[in-house]
């Protein structure tokens, strides 16, 4: 008989993780932005249909670009710099027209109120700086501002696969790790932070 299909949706996102991996497949090393508020993976279709005799003759699907948006509660400047390729000299960081991103790997975690979780890997891909904002304090309250950053993704190459791919998904239940650890080798080709070898 087959396994029941689950129905719930998420309802909170928890860990977002990157890795430059350049022009090759492997990070050395996963890095963690923590309090990620709001992401979204932007993956857009069309369909595209040729005419003749006055109908249809053939349809195809034209994909269109992965761009991510993701909101935080903060993003810490030493992510910042490596994300976006920015110079840092004598503690003071900087943006110019000569700066080059390189490209990352990203996986971010969706939650559910069950316990389970699911893996949304994003295999290759460049940040774009970010607008830089503030706000003055209103009658003595106070408000947290959160950042944004967007990026772009792109078709690469990962093992197991026929075919180039740009996102990938995953899903554990509850108390499991193996899609979880899975993904991440595939992503960063290394192992999900903390996570011990085969074997240990």
């Amino acid at each position: 008989m087959a396994e029941e299909k689950n129905y719930r949706a998420s309802t909170g996102v928890d860990g977002f993780y990157y890795g430059i991996i350049g022009d090759g497949t492997t990070t050395t090393q996963i890095e963690r932005v923590k309090f990620l508020q709001e992401i979204t993976v932007e993956m857009p279709q069309e369909v595209v249909r040729a005419y003749g005799d006055n109908t249809t003759a053939e349809m195809a699907v034209s994909n269109g670009d992965i761009s991510v948006n993701s909101t935080f509660h903060k993003i810490p400047i030493e992510d910042k710099q490596r994300l976006l390729g920015l110079e840092t000299v004598e503690g003071l960081t900087a943006v110019g027209g000569t700066d080059k991103p390189p490209y990352v790997a990203v996986i971010f975690v969706k939650t559910f109120e069950d316990g389970s979780v699911e893996y949304v890997g994003l295999p290759k891909g460049i940040f774009t700086r970010p607008n830089v904002s503030g706000k003055s304090k209103a009658g003595g309250t106070t408000e947290f501002t959160a950042e944004e950053i967007v990026a772009q993704f792109m078709d690469r190459k990962v093992s197991g696969f026929n075919s180039e791919k740009s996102v990938i998904f995953a899903a554990d239940k509850k108390n499991e790790n193996t899609n979880r650890d899975a993904l991440f080798t595939k992503i960063f080709g290394a192992p999900f932070p903390g996570a011990l070898p085969e074997g240990a």
